[in-house]
């Protein structure tokens, strides 16, 4: 459901819906991924299928032309993973070879060019690859040995070879080894190493690097004071990580809101402990505030609090940790822009913060500060939150949303917000949710 215009949604034409439609032809899904105005599938039998804008062919189906239905992707079968990034698409192989089509002005496809490719080309020197990542024209590829590679647009160094010169090849990023995880972003890249280490590259604005500069890197730097790091979060300019001990450092960003969790409204350029915090065992970044769910389901809130954010019964913005008024039994949490999301053991979904559009789900439009009970929702399993409208999966596998409709993102007709839950139109057997800025996905 959604916007339609070059037939991203796959159901053979141009016209927007604000219901679900099933895209034309797929069956055995086992992955999606959307890039910009265009979708791809990954099938069980490893094949891949797209649909939608092909100005540079980043369907991958030989041509330029849009496409409304499914397409299969020329010549590529074992398939295990699927990226697709702004204009240009990556796959990775069974047998660890990369794959990429599309745009290539920046060299992001690493065939050693800068022409863009109408079917998929092996992109250059890569093998025993192990997971791929996609930023804004460049990507990151982790191999089996640990070692992390790119190739693509490097105008800040988010490449981390140490130059700042596009690279139409893979290079291997200097200095980094054992990652088990690569994250790229629009313009700064972050790896977790497995002894619990966090490195980062690339734009260092406002101190988002963590190494206590604001000096950008086109070499891995390592963030400052952390170790036995188990979970990463980023938004916006500053970053959250969560050690094995329980407790959360964040750095970054410019704190004029608090959501750094200290008192001084400055960038913090390298981390520094949310204090009073410990046994967390999951954390959520909003776009200015911060949550953290402990093991014992508490939860605590920093940062942001004009609209309610924090949940603590006022909106007066907070740099030091104050907890959640009345939840306990949290079972996972989810942020939208400026409201919470809490679940809760017995299936029950609570909500705070911002509710101009009904994200809140309590049969009103006024802001809470104290959470409220999302009204006629039971035996949830799973939550998800978009810019200003929610979702929520049943254990009877139907979808359920309330919130922002303007683009149709409730999936139940109209484009009328709700102010409480509607089961979303035509859904059944769902497995999984997921709640773009303005849109929704199913599986």
């Amino acid at each position: 459901m959604g916007g339609n215009y070059y037939g991203q949604l796959g159901n053979g034409n141009t016209t927007s819906k604000c219901l679900p439609i099933q895209t034309v032809g797929l069956s055995h899904v086992t992955m999606v991924s959307a890039g910009d105005q265009y979708s791809l599938a990954l099938k069980a039998d490893g094949t891949v299928w797209a649909w939608g804008k092909n100005n540079y062919g980043q369907l991958g189906d030989g041509s330029t032309i849009d496409k409304l239905n499914p397409v299969q992707v020329s010549g590529l079968s074992q398939i295990t993973m699927i990226v697709a990034g702004y204009e240009h698409s990556l796959a990775l192989k069974a047998d660890g070879t990369v794959w990429a089509w599309g745009y290539n002005f920046y060299g992001q496809l690493g065939d050693g060019t800068t022409t863009s490719k109408n079917s998929p080309i092996q992109v250059n020197t890569l093998s025993n690859v192990s997971k791929i990542s996609v930023g804004f024209g460049y990507n990151l590829a982790l191999k089996e040995d640990g070692s992390a590679w790119a190739w693509g647009y490097n105008y800040i160094g988010q490449l981390g070879d140490g130059t700042r010169s596009n690279r139409y090849n893979p290079v291997q990023i200097k200095g980094l080894s054992n990652v088990i995880k690569l994250v790229a972003g629009g313009s700064r890249s972050i790896a977790l190493k497995d002894d619990g280490s966090a490195w980062a590259w690339g734009s260092n604005h406002f101190g988002m690097l963590g190494d206590g500069t604001i000096t950008h890197s086109n070499l891995p730097v390592r963030v400052n004071r952390l170790s036995h790091v188990i979970m990463l979060s980023t938004k916006q300019s500053h970053s959250l990580a969560l050690k094995n001990d329980g407790t959360i450092w964040t750095w970054g960003g410019h704190n004029s809101y608090g959501q750094l969790g200290y008192e001084i409204t400055s960038k913090k350029t390298i981390p520094v402990q949310v204090c009073g915090l410990s046994n967390v065992c999951t954390i959520a970044a909003g776009f200015y505030h911060g949550l953290a769910l402990k093991n014992d389901g508490t939860v605590w809130a920093w940062g942001y609090n004009s609209s309610g954010s924090l949940g603590d019964g006022n909106y007066t913005n907070k740099s030091k940790l104050v907890q959640v008024d009345g939840l306990s039994c949290i079972a996972s949490l989810t942020v939208g822009s400026f409201h919470s999301l809490a679940l809760k053991n017995d299936g029950t979904v609570w909500s705070w913060g911002y509710n101009d559009h009904g994200e809140l789900g309590n049969g009103t439009t006024s802001n809470k500060s104290s959470p409220v009970q999302v009204e006629g929702l039971s035996q949830v399993t799973i939550l998800a939150g978009g810019r200003y409208h929610s979702l929520a999966l049943k254990d009877d596998s139907t979808v359920w949303s309330w919130g922002n409709n303007d683009y149709g993102q409730l999936g139940y007709g109209t484009y009328i917000n709700k102010t409480n839950p509607v089961q979303v139109d035509g859904l059944s057997n769902v497995v999984n949710i997921a709640a773009g800025a303005n849109h929704s996905i199913a599986l």
